[in-house]
C-alpha cells in the first residue's frame, strides 16, 4: 500500500500565530468548521497546535494562544507513506499529525482521512492464521 501524506492530507490548511487571541482563533475553527490549527511562526514553522478541546475550558477570550497551545507538535513530511503518520498517531495517542515540506506547514493529517483508505478500498485487512486440519499435525 503505497500511499503517501499528500494523496490524503488537506492542503488549504489554516493556521495560527502564538499572539493571536484566544476568541479570534475560536471564531476561525468555527467559521473554517474544523477542530484544530496549527500555530506557525512568521516563516510557517510549526511551533504549537491548538484544538477546539484546547478552547472548550473558560478562558479570557483576549488571552494570546500561546499560553494555551500544545507546543510538542508531531509532524510527517508529504512524501512519508501514510503507515508512518498513522503509527506516529497511534504511538502518541494523536488525533492529527501536522504535514510538512522543507520544515514548512503544507497540511494536516487526521485520523478521519487515514480512514478514507478504507472506504476506498485502498486498504486490505490480511486473513488471520488458519489452523492446520491435517491430523497428527504437530501443531496441535
Amino acid at each position: 500500500m503505497n500511499v503517501k501524506v499528500s494523496e490524503l492530507m488537506t492542503e488549504s490548511v489554516v493556521t495560527a500565530e502564538p499572539h493571536q487571541s484566544i476568541e479570534h482563533v475560536r471564531k476561525m475553527l468555527e467559521s473554517n468548521e474544523i477542530t484544530a490549527v496549527p500555530v506557525v511562526d512568521s516563516e510557517q514553522h510549526p511551533v504549537g497546535v491548538i484544538s477546539a478541546t484546547d478552547l472548550a475550558h473558560d478562558l479570557k477570550p483576549g488571552a494570546p494562544i500561546s499560553g494555551i497551545m500544545t507546543e510538542k507538535v508531531y509532524t510527517v513530511p508529504q512524501y512519508d507513506d501514510v503507515s508512518i503518520a498513522a503509527r506516529v498517531m497511534r504511538n502518541h495517542k494523536i488525533h492529527r499529525v501536522v504535514v510538512t515540506h522543507e520544515q514548512k506547514v503544507v497540511g494536516m493529517l487526521s485520523a478521519f482521512d487515514l480512514l478514507k483508505l478504507v472506504e476506498d478500498h485502498r486498504f486490505v485487512a490480511k486473513n488471520a492464521p488458519q489452523r492446520s486440519k491435517r491430523k497428527g499435525s504437530k501443531r496441535e
